[in-house]
């Protein structure tokens, strides 16, 4: 629930999922979408242009907020993946973006299998920056006294947050996977303001916070001499699977 606390920076700074990455994810019959951890709408409304009907589930009342003023003719509703407020069998998907690693899976599958019709569509994605990027590995600059660096645990977060483990037995069939690059161009204000963006900066000490752009800052000014924009790689991991029928 840290997010809540900068919603409208979330919204304004975190990048939505590029078009091909969405069009990968969700079925040919697209009658009604769900975006469970739907935060702010940045998959919402993508999905928005896509389906006929949107429901857009996200347990903070503060990323609801947002999500609603800014995406109009959506559905927002409270719950979250492990607890969908719809009936059996009515979604033709079930999307989730950057959201998968907060759930609880034994509890999630099964929900998500129950809303879903025969045939739905599951669908994950994380889209963030680039960190095979040299010069997006920053995580030591927002790194606080006593945290472990993250030399001596190469990857192990991030590629944690993108695991899929599906509790046995799970009602879904052919599981696949893909990744798409893009470009966003930034101001390199707003990079230093999006790196605070995640969980691990937001509820740090605000010492911590500020000392970590001020880092920030400077590493990218002399990165970037004179630049006040610049181009900022980002990924999209997906994760796709079918509803079995029952």
């Amino acid at each position: 629930m840290s997010f809540g606390a900068i919603a409208d920076n979330y919204d304004r700074l975190r990048p939505p999922p590029p078009a091909e990455a969405v069009d990968w994810l969700v079925p040919d019959r697209l009658e009604l979408a769900v975006d469970v951890g739907a935060g702010t709408g940045l998959l919402t409304r993508a999905l928005a242009h896509r389906a006929g009907h949107v429901v857009a589930v996200e347990p903070d009342e503060r990323m609801r907020a947002v999500l609603r003023a800014r995406s109009p003719g959506v559905d927002v509703v409270a719950g979250r993946g492990e607890s969908i407020p719809l009936l059996d069998a009515r979604a033709d998907a079930v999307l989730a973006s950057s959201a998968w690693h907060w759930m609880e899976p034994q509890l999630a599958v099964p929900e998500i299998g129950r809303v879903l019709r025969d045939g739905g569509r599951l669908g994950l994605i994380w889209t963030g920056r680039d960190r095979e990027t040299e010069w997006l590995r920053v995580d030591e600059w927002f790194r606080g006294p006593g945290d472990e660096p993250e030399a001596t645990h190469p990857r192990r977060d991030r590629v944690r947050s993108r695991e899929v483990v599906l509790p046995d037995p799970a009602p879904f069939v052919n599981i696949e996977t893909t990744t798409f690059w893009f470009t966003r161009v930034m101001a390199i204000a707003d990079v230093v303001d999006m790196l605070t963006t995640y969980s691990r900066v937001i509820t740090a000490a605000p010492e911590v916070r500020e000392a970590g752009r001020a880092r920030a800052g400077a590493a990218l000014a002399s990165a970037f001499p004179g630049a006040s924009e610049v181009d900022v790689p980002m990924r999209s991991h997906c994760w796709r699977a079918d509803r079995a029928a029952r």
